[in-house]
This record gives C-alpha cells, structure tokens and sequence, in this order.
C-alpha cells in the first residue's frame, strides 16, 4: 500500500468567512486554524499546505472571558536590552484587535516554514467590510464557539 500525497496542482483553495461577532476568541481560533492547515479536507497531509482561506470580519466584537481579558497578556520584545513590552488582551483587543486574533490563530498553527505559508492565507479585519468579495467566500459555521450571554 503506498501513501497517497497530492501534489500542488491538486490542491484546491477555497475562500471562507467567519463573523467573529459574539464568539469566543479562543475556539473560533481553533477553528480557524483547523481550516488554515486542511484538517477538514480527505487529502490532509501533515507536511503539505492543503489548508483554504479564511477571511475574520468583525474581529473588534469578539468575546473574551472577563478574568482572561486583564490577566492574560501579550508579549513583543523592540530588539533593545531591556526592550521587552506587555499589554492586556483587553487593551490590544481596544487598540488592535486583527493583531489580536491573528496572534491568537498563529499560537495555534506550526512553528516554522508551514505555518508562516498556512497563516498568509488568513485575512483579518476589524469592521463588518472586506475587500474579498470577488473569491466569493462561503460562510464557516463555528460550533459551541457562541459566547456565553
């Protein structure tokens, strides 16, 4: 028996959105990242990219838990000795909050090669708009990702 790998002319790229209003962070990243790497195709192989696209709108309303918001925080380092930084979820989701989910995806995709390519096909962007009608992006229904009311 031989193992099937699809070669790159074999793989086809489809176009989805996610409406980020209301769902929680953290399992519609999981999600999201499902998709980003193919999990949910029949030709997944671990060292391809055979993941779609993903377009997030409404990235600005998604939900947090309370205690994650000001507890959790954000690390990015300027180069500098001494250059390390921090904020809150709460305070990059106010001021950036497409950096705030890509980060979120990126923690959950592979750390090297693959998961730089897999994380350029993911469009974020924080008003209900995008510039991506034309691939005609089909709606991603996230299960149990419904934030608590």
């Amino acid at each position: 028996m031989r193992t099937y790998t699809p070669r790159a002319s074999e793989i086809e790229r489809s176009w989805y959105v996610v409406d980020a209003e209301g769902l929680t962070l953290g399992r519609m990243a999981t999600e999201v990242a499902r998709v980003l790497r193919g999990k949910h195709k029949a030709t997944y192989t671990p060292h391809l990219d055979t993941g779609d696209h993903v377009i997030i709108v409404n990235a600005d309303k998604v939900a947090l838990s309370p205690g994650k918001a000001e507890d959790k925080r954000v690390y990015r380092h300027t180069g500098y000795p001494g250059g390390i930084r921090s904020d809150t979820y709460a305070e990059l989701l106010a001021t950036k909050p497409e950096e705030a989910v890509r980060r979120t995806v990126r923690g959950m995709l592979p750390k090297n090669r693959l998961g730089r390519q897999m994380l350029r096909k993911l469009k974020v962007y924080s008003g209900a708009d995008h510039p991506h009608t034309a691939q005609q992006p089909t709606p991603l229904e996230i299960d149990g990702a419904r934030a608590r009311s």
